[in-house]
């Protein structure tokens, strides 16, 4: 059997699920572009990451938050991960 630290705290759960995500823009300064935010709730609020994104990379997980029913982030790697598909499928 594998051992586990103890104790098992927030900080030593290495990945969580998403449970519910936010996009904002925030305003540039005058002629400056804005910037775009990618706030995830992970757990049911047991943890907060705020990702900085570009348009392209929203326009396309908007997409995948969209049509995928179970997300998951990795905190250390800070890395989504979309899914689970079966081997075949």
């Amino acid at each position: 059997m594998a051992k586990v630290t103890q104790p098992v705290t927030d900080d030593s759960i290495k990945v969580r699920q998403l449970s519910h995500y936010q996009f904002t823009w925030v305003a540039g300064g005058p002629g400056a572009p804005g910037t775009i935010t990618l706030q995830l709730v992970l757990d049911q609020g047991a943890w907060e990451e705020v990702l900085t994104v570009n348009a392209d990379d929203a326009d396309v997980l908007q997409d995948l938050l969209t049509n995928t029913e179970t997300v998951h982030y990795d905190i250390s790697r800070r890395t989504l991960m979309f899914g689970v598909t079966p081997v075949g499928s």
